[in-house]
Formats: C-alpha cells, sequence, structure tokens
C-alpha cells in the first residue's frame, strides 16, 4: 500500500471511529444531554459531542493498531501452525467467548444478578463477527472466514479490555460499537485500497 492510500485508509477508519462514538455517546448518555437542550446549553451540548468524537478517534487509533498486530500475528500463526491455524484460532475465539460470559460474571455480578446480560452482550459480538466473517469469505474466499471471525471477536476483546475491566456500563458500550465498525471496515476495505495500489503500480 502506498502512502497515500495508506493515509485515507486511516483517515476512513478515523473518521468512521469520530462518528459511531459521537452518535453512540449522543444516545446513551441522553439522561444528561436532555436538560442540556431543553435549557439551551449548545455549547455544553457541542463540548459533550467534541469530546465523544475525540474519543471516537482514540478508539479507532487503538482499532488500527489491533488490526496491523493482527496481519502480523496472523502471517506467524499461519507459518507456524500451518493447517492447524483455522483450529487453533476456533479454540482461542471459544475461550475467548467463555471468559466474555463467565469471567465477567464471576468478576463484576451482583448478588442473584442473571447471566443473560452477559450472554446477551458476547452473544451480540459473536453475531456481528459472523456477519462481517460471512461477508469476508463472500469477498475473497471461505477459507478465510474463521480468521476473520478470530479478528472480530478476539482482537476486538483485547482492544476492548480497558472498559471491560472497568465495566463502566455507558462506556462498555461506547467503546464496543465504536470498535466494531472500525474493524468491520479495516477488514472488508483493505482489500479495495491494495487493488488501488496494485493498478497504480501496474500503470
Amino acid at each position: 500500500m502506498t502512502i497515500r492510500n495508506w493515509i485515507r485508509f486511516f483517515v476512513h477508519t478515523l473518521l468512521i471511529g469520530g462518528l459511531a462514538a459521537s452518535i453512540l455517546g449522543f444516545f446513551i448518555r441522553w439522561d444528561e444531554l436532555a436538560p442540556l437542550i431543553s435549557s439551551g446549553g449548545w455549547k455544553d451540548i457541542f463540548s459533550i459531542l467534541a469530546w465523544h468524537i475525540f474519543v471516537g478517534f482514540t478508539f479507532s487509533v487503538i482499532s488500527q493498531m489491533g488490526f496491523f498486530a493482527y496481519l502480523t500475528v496472523h502471517q506467524f500463526g499461519a507459518s507456524m501452525f500451518r493447517s492447524f491455524w483455522n483450529s487453533v484460532q476456533f479454540v482461542i475465539i471459544a475461550f475467548v467467548l467463555f471468559d466474555l460470559v463467565y469471567f465477567r460474571f464471576q468478576a463484576f455480578a451482583d448478588k442473584g444478578e442473571s447471566l443473560l446480560p452477559y450472554i446477551s452482550l458476547a452473544g451480540l459480538l459473536f453475531l456481528i463477527g459472523l456477519l462481517t466473517a460471512y461477508f469476508k469469505a463472500r469477498q475473497s474466499s471461505k477459507s478465510v472466514f474463521i480468521s476473520a471471525l478470530f479478528f472480530m471477536i478476539v482482537v476486538t476483546v483485547l482492544e476492548w479490555l480497558p472498559v471491560l475491566q472497568a465495566n463502566d456500563g455507558k462506556w462498555l458500550y461506547i467503546m464496543l460499537f465504536t470498535l466494531l465498525p472500525c474493524n468491520a471496515f479495516q477488514l472488508l476495505a483493505l482489500p479495495r485500497y491494495n487493488q488501488r495500489t496494485a493498478k497504480k503500480s501496474g500503470a
């Protein structure tokens, strides 16, 4: 990829992160924003939205660091485990999803609290990962399905870890649903940017 295409790729992912975090912040923190809107506190509203855009940019950078780290790990894993690499990734996916439900429940659940919210959050992550991996497999080949699913689940959870450990309800959702579109975009859009570079190189 040329520097120009990499910058475009970086900026587009950055904008997705900023947009996602600002929209999510607006809805998730509506109870704080509603009184400001009714009282005409637009300066405060815009400062809150600007803060969320900045946070979204930060989450986007984390997402991009995770993506390029995964590309390296994937090459290393494929050369080390060869035909077993998909099986290794599948086991890690299963462990991470189990960890996301069981160990979070053990660490943060109040007495008598249901396991369902923890299962639902992991299930939603799994569903979005499946959909993204499906489109990635259609885009290239069936052989990349497990790798795409691994990235969307395992790498997303690793990127999400600081907020998972803090267990702040609002930021859990803001960070997750900022990371997911950034990660999905990178996974699905990278071949297009590589093709542009290849066309220019061949021209």
